[in-house]
C-alpha cells in the first residue's frame, strides 16, 4: 500500500462525516494546496497542454493524482502529464464544464463535478481588501476557534520560504476598533499578495461565518515585531529547500508558470 497522503486523510475525514461542512471545506482546501499530476492527451507543446478527457454520464472529467506513481499505476503505461497546483488546475478549468476525477483507484478517489470546480475557483480567487489603520496596541489572541488555528497552521506550512514566521495577535487601532491580525515577519519581496491570500483562504476554509482577520507585514527590526513576539501566537514557516542543480523541468513543474490547458 502506498503512503497515506494529506489528501487521503482529508478525504477520509470528509467521508466519515458527510454532514460536516467544515470537513468538506478542509478537503477542498487540501485539494487546492496540493501539487497534482494532470494526465495529458499528448506531450505539451510550448506553454500549451491538452488534458486527457474522460466522459462520465455526459460530463467530461480530467484525471489528476496527488502522486506521480498513482498516475503511472492507473494508466499502466508511460503517460505525459503536467505537474500543477490544484488551484492552477481549477482556475483554468472553471467555466469549461469540466470536472475533476481525483486519485481514481486509491482511497481518496472522488469525482468532482464542474459546478464544484467553478465554486472552488471562485472561492480561491477572492482577494482580501486593503485597509489603512494605525495600530495602537497588540494583545494576546482571544476567542478564536480551534478550527482557525488548525487551518492557519496547515496553510502556512505550504508557504515555504515566503517569510520567516508569523504571529497571530489581537489588535486595537487608532479608532478603537478591535480585531485580530496575522502578522508576517520578514516576508520576501513580492510575496505579500500570496501570503495575504493564504491567510484569507485559511479563514474561508475554516468554516467560520462572518469571520474577519487583518494581515500585516513587518521587518524583524520593526518596533511592532517585538510586541508581536511577546503577545502573539507564533507560526514558523518552513525554510526554503537547498538550491539544487538545474535540470530540464517536466511540463507544468514550475507552479509560477503552469501550462495553459486547452
Amino acid at each position: 500500500m502506498s503512503e497515506e497522503t494529506p489528501l487521503d486523510r482529508a478525504h477520509a475525514v470528509m467521508e466519515a462525516a458527510p454532514a460536516d461542512d467544515n470537513a468538506r471545506l478542509r478537503f477542498y482546501e487540501r485539494l487546492a494546496d496540493s501539487e497534482l499530476f494532470l494526465l495529458l492527451a499528448g506531450e505539451a507543446e510550448g506553454d500549451a497542454a491538452a488534458p486527457e478527457l474522460f466522459p462520465v454520464e455526459d460530463v467530461s472529467f480530467v484525471l489528476v493524482f496527488d502522486r506521480e506513481e498513482r498516475l503511472s499505476a492507473f494508466t499502466a503505461r508511460p503517460s505525459p502529464y503536467a505537474a500543477m497546483s490544484g488551484r492552477a488546475i481549477v482556475e483554468q478549468l472553471a467555466g469549461q464544464g469540466v470536472g475533476l476525477a481525483v486519485n481514481l483507484e486509491t482511497p481518496s478517489a472522488i469525482l468532482i463535478p464542474p459546478e464544484a470546480v467553478a465554486w472552488l475557483a471562485e472561492t480561491i480567487a477572492h482577494e482580501p481588501s486593503e485597509v489603512e489603520a494605525q495600530i495602537e496596541a497588540f494583545h494576546p489572541p482571544a476567542g478564536l476557534p480551534e478550527a482557525l488555528i488548525t487551518a492557519l497552521d496547515q496553510k502556512l506550512a505550504t508557504a515555504r520560504g515566503l517569510a520567516d514566521c508569523a504571529f497571530l495577535a489581537g489588535t486595537e487601532d487608532d479608532s478603537g476598533r478591535r480585531s485580530h491580525m496575522l502578522a508576517f515577519i520578514d516576508a520576501i519581496p513580492g510575496a505579500e499578495p500570496a501570503l495575504a491570500r493564504a491567510a484569507s483562504e485559511a479563514l474561508t476554509f475554516s468554516g467560520i461565518e462572518a469571520g474577519q482577520m487583518d494581515v500585516g507585514f513587518f521587518r524583524a527590526s520593526d518596533v511592532h515585531a517585538g510586541a508581536l513576539a511577546r503577545v502573539g501566537l507564533r507560526f514558523d514557516l518552513p525554510k526554503p529547500p537547498e538550491p539544487q542543480e538545474l535540470t530540464r523541468a517536466a511540463p507544468g513543474s514550475d507552479p509560477e508558470k503552469p501550462p495553459i490547458l486547452r
